[in-house]
């Protein structure tokens, strides 16, 4: 029997959360999901999941696109994401850069 798989919380994530993961997360912190304090370090697969649903359901009136939040929701969508890269760059991250070839 396998060990249930558990979620090492964004911060011990690779980059300070710069994952698929790291972006549910955060972007339940913008429209108040989970306070901004919750890491989600402990959570089970199905715990991530909800909330990846919960965060889709968030977006869907905006279309899923940051452009379209209310000022509020914008300003704080900027400023979580602005500290998420900087802490990543901080880490070593960077971001990927695609060639046209």
């Amino acid at each position: 029997m396998q060990p249930k798989k558990i979620y090492q919380g964004i911060h011990n994530d690779a980059y300070g959360g710069m994952t698929p993961t790291g972006n549910i997360i955060r972007d339940a912190w913008v429209f108040g999901i989970i306070p901004e304090e919750e890491t989600c370090e402990g959570w089970l697969p199905g715990g991530i999941e909800d909330l990846y649903d919960k965060v889709s359901e968030a977006w869907a009136p905006f279309g899923h696109l940051a452009s379209r939040l209310p000022p509020e929701l914008r300003e704080r969508h900027q400023r979580i994401y602005a500290a998420a890269v900087e802490r990543a760059r901080a880490l070593g991250w960077e971001p990927a850069l695609y060639d046209e070839d």
